[in-house]
This record gives structure tokens, C-alpha cells and sequence, in this order.
């Protein structure tokens, strides 16, 4: 999927040189100034090799921001189409507004007609490749060259019904069941091979190369279905189970593609692939920003934290991010060196291991700000549910199993948990903001993230950090 994401990435790129040559060649050609020596082709500069490098990059970034280079590759031809033309407009509009709105021409309807021009030759090439890439994509589906490797967990009825309905789209999308997995000692009603049992599952996922888990179990509780997804969540596979009449009504459900069968994704973002896009910019725009800022600042926080007490500058924790994988946080340290001593433990408001300085520090959220480079390194974004240490999500997940469903999107610097709740220095407070969490994870959406940048602000701005 990679390679493909490439190919098409590299298509548009070429798309986009040859773009400008035909617009530099249209607009040499039917220009009314074409035969004045004394009047500048192209204001501020027109120089063919210069711009012509310039515009393949600009496309490319608006490709991105597009969701493009994003989204799975079993949208629609329509989204496909759709999603081209809209960047070819915005690619078209932003050209035209930086460079030809100077142009000097002797009739303004120049102006409307070098817009459609563009436009037209951005939409038209670029479609046209991607329609290539698309089409040898399917081919390649087709000829059984690219599949895609589904596991299903379950034997009964359920997982039977299931198969049927999978079926429907092997051809389509390249799609095939390996096998089946039982839970304990269940009499399957499946004609594909059991692959083993559920103790089994990630042996099985790594060696038979899976890309798709489909949990169909005749009965099973929420809390099995949790600790299922727990432990299947790591392998950074698609996880999807058939709808029940609750999904179905409640709107759990998104179709992607008409014809594609209704499964409800459990990995799968809520957000639109262009706003995750519009989202990682604004992370690494934010992150350069925010480190340009306040690296003057922080060789006098280091004075202080050193003057206020012995060891480091900075303090580095283990952290559980996307995937269930574990990063390394950084933070500047606020407390007295070996505070822990080996035994994790929730820091209160009156905790005595904070050190003076390191109070101020915590009360403006000041102690956080390298993490701007976990986020810079895309560990982290800005809004996201604040990442935790493992041995507390374990005592989270006794009591609220489903914590594993934040493992599918970014942690973040700033999460509406810790608004609604405040200070977590409690396990029944982090559970209380894993709910809020949930809900945003539910609801993402760059309007979402940005109210709660701001009301974040106010907090810090407050001194409410702790």
C-alpha cells in the first residue's frame, strides 16, 4: 500500500510539471502582449524552470492536504474524481491569486481564461494519471497479484454469515480468508481451515501476513470483546466485527463504498482523511513555532531547575502511544530526582515531591513544552487523550476495558479530558476523563480541536495546570 501511495505521489508530481509547461506554452502563445519586448511576460519573474519547479511542489502540498495520499485505497472512483477536482481548483485559485494576479495583460478576460486553462490542464492531467494508477491497481487485484489477508475470530453462525458477506468483495478489493480462529473447543461451521485457537492469535497474525481481523463470535460479552481488541490492537491490523441492530441504529456505521460490505472498524479514525492531513500540518507548523519560541527561555528554566535541585534538565517517561506502542515523553523535570524510586505513582496538587520551581512550572503547564518535540516527531499531536504509562492503563482497563480504544489515534499535548475533570491524581478520575476522551475520539474534528485549544489556553493562562 505504501509503493502505491508513492506511485501516486510521484504521478502527480510529473502531472504537475507537465502542467506548467502546456500553461507557460498557452500563455506565450495566445497572450496579446506575446510580441512586446518591453512589457515583462510574467510579474515579479518568469522563469519556466524556476516556476515550473515551484508549482509541482505547491500541488503536491495541496494533494495532501486533500487527504488524498491518506485514504485507503478502496474509496470510490467518484471520491477519487471528486477529491481531484477540488484540489486542481484550490491548486488553480492559489496560483493564481500569488503569481498571475500581477500579470500585465492588455484584456482582463485573459485573466478568466488563463484560470479555466489552468484548471483544466491541472485536473485534466492529473486525473488522468491517477486514473492509470488506479486502473493498474484493480488489474493487479484482479490478476491476484495484491491481496489482502483476512483472519476471522469465530466459527459459529455468526462467523459463517459473515464469510458469505465478505465474499462479496474479494474480487473487488483483493480480499481473502486465510482461516478461521476458535474459541476453545467450539465445533466449526466454517469450510476454511481453524488456524488455531484464540491463545494463538498473534502467532497467527505474524505468520500468516494478516491484514484484516474480523471478530464474528456467536456470544461474547463486552468485556471479552474488549480484551480481544486489546490484544489485537498492537499488530496495527484493521479490526472489524458484523453490525449489531444497536450499531445499525445509533449510526456506527459509515459507508465508504456502496458496494462494500457494512462492518463496523474499530481502527478506523473518525475523521476525515483531509482533516488529518489539515492536522498533521498544523502539528508541525505549531511544533517549529513553539520550539523557536521558547528555546531562548529555556536555558534560564534550566538555570532554575538545576539551582532548584540536583539531577537533569529533562525527564523522560514512558509512555503508550498509537498502536499500543510505547514512546518516550519529554518533559523539563519538576520533581526531586528518584522520586518514584522504581514505584509509579499519581502526582496530586500538595504532592511534596515537587520541587518550588517545579510547582510554577506544573501550574502553566510550562514543564510540557518539550514535548512539542514528540510531537514534531509524530509520537504526539496537539489535541489528542494524554498518553499514559502502562502500569496505569492496566488498572484503567480492570474497570474500563474499552481504554484500548484510544490506542487508534495520536495521543495528544492538550485533550478535553483534562478540562471537564481537572487534575487526575485518582484512577477513578482518569476513568472519568477516558469517557470525555472517547467522546472526542467519537467526534474529531478540526472545529473540535480547536475549542479545545482554546479553553486549554485558558487554563494555562490561569495557572489551573495544577
Amino acid at each position: 500500500m505504501k509503493n502505491q501511495k508513492l506511485k501516486y505521489l510521484a504521478m502527480d508530481f510529473l502531472s504537475a510539471m507537465l502542467v506548467w509547461i502546456c500553461f507557460f506554452i498557452f500563455r506565450r502563445t495566445f497572450n496579446d502582449l506575446r510580441f512586446a519586448t518591453d512589457v515583462p511576460f510574467f510579474v515579479p519573474s518568469y522563469n519556466l524552470w524556476l516556476s515550473a519547479t515551484f508549482y509541482p511542489f505547491l500541488a503536491i502540498f495541496i494533494h495532501y492536504l486533500s487527504g488524498f495520499y491518506n485514504a485507503n485505497r478502496s474509496f470510490s472512483r467518484v471520491t477519487e474524481f471528486l477529491t481531484t477536482f477540488i484540489s486542481a481548483f484550490f491548486i488553480t485559485l492559489i496560483t493564481y491569486f500569488v503569481l498571475l494576479i500581477d500579470d500585465v495583460v492588455v484584456s482582463y478576460t485573459f485573466y478568466y481564461k488563463s484560470f479555466l486553462v489552468l484548471l483544466t490542464f491541472q485536473f485534466v492531467f492529473t486525473y488522468i494519471g491517477r486514473f492509470y494508477l488506479t486502473q493498474q491497481y484493480y488489474n493487479r487485484i484482479k490478476k491476484g497479484l495484491i491481496k489482502s489477508y483476512t483472519l476471522i475470530i469465530g466459527t459459529g453462525t455468526l462467523a459463517q454469515k459473515t464469510t458469505m458477506e465478505f465474499n462479496k468483495k474479494i474480487r473487488k478489493y483483493g480480499n481473502s480468508i486465510v482461516g478461521y480462529v476458535t474459541l476453545g473447543h467450539s465445533t466449526s461451521q466454517c469450510e476454511g481451515p481453524i488456524l488455531g485457537d484464540i491463545a494463538q492469535v498473534g502467532n497467527i497474525i505474524k505468520n500468516y501476513n494478516i491484514h484484516n481481523v474480523i471478530i464474528a463470535i456467536d456470544k461474547v460479552s463486552d468485556d471479552e470483546l474488549f480484551k480481544l481488541i486489546n490484544d489485537l490492537i498492537i499488530y496495527n491490523v484493521t479490526i472489524q466485527f458484523p453490525p449489531s441492530q444497536f450499531e445499525i441504529l445509533t449510526g456506527k456505521i459509515r459507508i465508504k463504498d456502496i458496494d462494500a460490505s457494512p462492518f463496523v472498524t474499530i481502527s478506523e479514525v473518525s475523521m476525515p482523511a483531509w482533516q488529518q492531513s489539515f492536522k498533521r500540518v498544523f502539528d508541525i507548523f505549531c511544533s517549529i513555532i513553539a520550539l523557536i519560541l521558547f528555546l531562548p527561555f529555556l536555558a534560564y528554566i534550566a538555570v532554575r531547575i538545576k539551582k532548584d535541585s540536583k539531577g537533569d534538565v529533562f525527564y523522560r517517561q514512558e509512555r503508550i502511544g498509537k498502536n499500543g506502542r510505547p514512546f518516550n515523553v519529554l518533559k523539563l523535570r519538576t520533581m526531586y530526582e528518584d522520586a518514584e524510586r522504581n514505584v509509579p505513582l499519581l502526582s496530586s496538587p500538595d504532592d511534596e515531591r515537587i520541587t518550588p520551581f517545579g510547582r510554577f512550572l506544573r501550574k502553566y503547564r510550562i514543564d510540557e513544552i518539550p514535548q512539542f518535540w514528540n510531537i514534531l516527531k509524530g509520537e504526539m499531536s496537539i489535541v489528542g487523550p494524554r498518553p499514559e504509562r502502562l502500569y496505569f492503563i492496566r488498572q484503567i482497563m480492570e474497570r474500563a476495558p474499552y481504554y484500548c480504544l484510544l490506542y487508534k489515534i495520536q495521543p495528544g499535548l492538550l485533550s478535553w479530558g483534562p478540562i471537564k475533570v481537572g487534575y487526575s491524581d485518582s484512577i477513578d478520575k482518569m476513568i472519568e476523563r477516558l469517557n470525555y476522551d472517547i467522546i472526542y475520539m467519537d467526534n474529531m474534528t478540526l472545529l473540535n480541536d480547536l475549542k479545545i485549544i482554546i479553553y486549554s489556553l485558558e487554563v494555562i493562562f490561569k495557572g489551573k495546570g495544577i
